[in-house]
């Protein structure tokens, strides 16, 4: 594998300019007194219930699937100049993006165009006719997005900054990124003395402003509500987290119903109409009346109302034909054909597996790819060839062979590396970032993102599933 770009050190050792304050800090730090930050962050944590519900998981006793995302003490810094370009190349995807989703579910012009093959959307399971012609507030269809990116090494030591997926339907991970600055702050208040960083405890507002700001027409004082499947989804703490952090109501499906073309909630008052509601209900599940009828999560004549306009939902039925991974690789050419723009964010090279060519070169070299599902999320039904047993890629290989228009190959990026706080100590383990971007009025995002670290030794699997941790993400205001 190729070398790794390191964060915090350039070639040689010597520490990176953005760094050297920290580092000096960390240099007159005891090992005993980061263990016990450590320690006094994991109290802390589990006392106020951040926990992450892995399914199918049990623990040593056989019980409980509820664990704790470790968080790992020494941040990751971007240098402010360094995050403007990244801010850039995020507002003008996110863009392409939305008016992406938008043509496919009204002209179609990109797919007319040959830009992208129309069987890939038309027949992907993940395009939904009830959306044809359907106008949603402001031509923004994924009002939440969580771009996964990382960083690889360049012959001339730079880094450089890849998109590696787009999340467009329901992502998560924010709660993390809050939670995990104000931890830094209650256990190293010194550190933010010594250093200017961008703040991020205004995201709940920004988030609250760009629901509002997509309500329907002529909604003056819309009333937003964030939608959960319930306790028992992974990321029910995030849910409570945000609804509690804006001020607005968390309701689940049977707390919601339909009258009049119009959505209710019930409440102690009795019924409150709703105009915004945040989903984090997948579309299968949002309408039993008209995706699947065995849902007790969603509400029964929801698509109905969505469809004349009198409820927004966040992100939008339909949003995932775009974060969908066989159409990740025609992004680039949709920052072209809708913006008139080279784009300033580069995607990682992809082999399409329904491509005879590509097939052909993926099945000659699995031991150096990652191989991926096209719908697959948390780090599962993936191949990492470089970590692979020989008999893991010969069973890959037969799946594969199978059905190699569901998977999708990448080279294996040396994820760039930052120094982590690990059991014998400070070492580097492989890293990612996702930004929020929140698309109402206009685009913004709070400085920075959740920081996802590969915590074990080698490792390039950084979802939480999986076993990664978190870090505190600095944007540098000076």
């Amino acid at each position: 594998m190729k070398p790794s770009f390191d964060e915090m050190l350039a070639a040689g050792g010597a520490v990176r300019d953005h760094y050297l304050t920290y580092d000096d800090w960390l240099r007159r730090q005891s090992d005993e007194t980061m263990r016990s930050r450590r320690e006094e962050a994991e109290v802390i944590f589990r006392r106020v219930g951040i926990t992450f519900a892995v399914y199918g998981a049990k623990d040593e006793d056989g019980s409980g699937t509820e664990r704790l995302i470790p968080f790992d003490l020494i941040p990751r810094v971007i240098p402010k100049q360094e995050w403007r370009e990244l801010e850039a190349g995020l507002v003008q995807r996110v863009t392409a993006l939305n008016r992406f989703v938008h043509d496919v579910y009204h002209g179609q012009e990109i797919l007319k165009a040959g830009v992208v093959p129309a069987e890939q959307v038309l027949g992907n399971t993940q395009f939904r006719k009830e959306m044809m012609g359907v106008d949603v507030p402001g031509g923004v269809y994924s009002h939440i997005a969580g771009i996964d990116i990382v960083r690889a090494a360049q012959p001339d030591g730079s880094g450089t900054y890849h998109v590696l997926e787009d999340n467009l339907r329901v992502p998560s991970g924010v709660s993390y990124m809050l939670e995990n600055r104000k931890m830094m702050m209650r256990l190293f208040p010194d550190l933010f003395s010594l250093h200017r960083v961008a703040p991020v405890a205004h995201y709940p507002d920004l988030l609250l402003e760009t629901l509002r700001a997509v309500a329907p027409a002529g909604i003056n004082e819309p009333s937003v509500v964030v939608l959960t499947p319930g306790m028992y989804n992974s990321a029910y703490f995030e849910h409570a987290f945000l609804a509690q952090q804006m001020g607005v109501e968390l309701v689940e499906g049977q707390d919601l119903f339909v009258r009049d073309g119009f959505v209710y909630m019930r409440t102690t008052q009795g019924p409150r109409r709703v105009d915004v509601i945040y989903r984090r209900v997948d579309d299968d599940f949002l309408d039993p009346s008209a995706f699947r009828p065995d849902s007790t999560l969603g509400c029964a004549g929801l698509l109905d109302v969505y469809r004349r306009g009198n409820i927004t939902l966040c992100n939008a039925i339909g949003t995932g034909i775009a974060d969908d991974k066989s159409i990740y690789p025609y992004v680039p050419k949709m920052v072209e054909f809708y913006l008139g723009e080279k784009p300033i964010l580069q995607n990682v090279p992809t082999f399409l597996c329904r491509e005879p060519e590509d097939l052909k070169y993926v099945l000659a070299h699995l031991d150096e790819l990652v191989v991926k599902e096209v719908h697959g999320a948390g780090g599962y039904g993936m191949l990492v060839g470089p970590a692979a047993t020989r008999a893991e890629i010969d069973d890959f290989r037969r799946v594969l062979e199978a059905n190699p228009a569901n998977y999708i190959a990448q080279p294996t990026l040396a994820l760039s590396t930052c120094p982590t706080y690990v059991e014998r100590g400070i070492a580097p383990r492989h890293i990612d970032l996702r930004p929020f971007v929140l698309s109402g009025r206009e685009v913004q995002m709070v400085p920075g993102g959740l920081t996802r670290v590969a915590l074990k030794e080698g490792s390039l699997v950084v979802n939480s599933s999986q076993g990664g941790g978190t870090k505190d993400t600095w944007v540098l205001e000076a």
